[in-house]
């Protein structure tokens, strides 16, 4: 009896371990930094084309990750994507000037928001908490950019027909 218990109290504590083990590499893949959201502050941006831009896609400062897109909403009377991005604190000097774009990690990889900082000039304001980024600049999307090839080479070949 007493030999049976004790295997069952390894084989329990072995569970344990390895559903730790398990929820740990969840939080890891997810990149869970924490589970409140003060130490970040939020700024939106419209964008005519999001392409296939997700919640938590990167956004990055010269491929840095300084934040996450926290929601993508449809502007009800314009019916223009608005994006929501939170920035960590730590970077929270960027001027009014700075613009985004969203940009794609290689040629068909995930895509990512890139935040340029513009120039700061003497009567320049720092973005806030809930501000508007005005320059914006929407995702080149793959099937435009072949389609566009494809009409221009057959423009050519058209002109040299003539």
């Amino acid at each position: 009896m007493q030999q049976t218990r004790k295997t069952e109290l390894w084989v329990g504590s072995f569970v344990l371990a390895g559903i730790c083990a398990i929820l740990v590499m969840i939080f890891q893949v997810a990149d869970v930094k924490s589970l409140g959201s003060g130490d970040s502050y939020a700024l939106k941006a419209e964008f005519d084309n999001i392409g296939s831009l997700k919640v938590r896609s990167p956004v990055k400062v010269g491929g840095v990750v300084i934040g996450r897109v926290s929601s993508i909403e449809l502007n009800p009377q314009t019916l223009v994507p608005i994006v929501t991005l939170s920035i960590s604190r730590r970077y929270d000097q960027f001027p009014e000037t700075s613009s985004v774009q969203i940009l794609t990690s290689g040629l068909i990889g995930e895509q990512y928001i890139g935040l340029v900082p513009g120039f700061v000039f003497d009567d320049e304001q720092m973005l806030k908490d809930g501000d508007f980024i005005e320059d914006t600049k929407s995702a080149l999307v793959l099937e435009d950019l072949i389609g566009q090839v494809l009409y221009s080479v057959g423009n050519k070949e058209e002109s040299k027909k003539e």
